[in-house]
């Protein structure tokens, strides 16, 4: 039994390591909207939104990537919504900490949800050619 378990142990050692030189990495992208969960009419302005969304992230992070874009969707009866959405990137985090910062975010943008996409991504910082 030890000796399965000094094997087990060793292979998730060695996975690690493995994922850890090649710098394989999660990147969480968040989608969310800015117009009320309830009147679907903004929450703030275009520039209010993006200033408020990057001092959160700022706060929590020390840094961002965020790109504009628009949102739309029908609902039940047809009608179409259109709404300014802001495009989070994270890199270097993890889930649990992705789900604080969107607890966060549907308080104080007032959404029902935020749509996040998790991927395995491969991570390199790159300087140039350092000769």
């Amino acid at each position: 039994m030890i000796k399965k378990t000094a094997v087990i142990v060793l292979c998730v050692l060695a996975l690690f390591v493995s994922c850890a030189s090649t710098g394989k990495d999660t990147q969480y992208v968040i989608y969310l909207g800015t117009n009320d969960k309830d009147t679907n009419l903004p929450v703030f302005s275009e520039k209010e939104a993006m200033t408020k969304l990057t001092g959160i992230l700022i706060e929590r992070f020390g840094g961002y990537t965020v790109q504009e874009a628009r949102g739309g969707w029908v609902d039940d009866d047809g009608k179409v919504y259109q709404e300014y959405t802001l495009v989070i990137y994270l890199s270097d985090t993890d889930a649990k900490t992705v789900h604080e910062l969107s607890d966060e975010l549907l308080s104080v943008f007032r959404q029902s949800a935020v749509l996040i996409h998790t991927n395995t991504t491969q991570t390199e910082f790159y300087s140039g050619n350092q000769e």
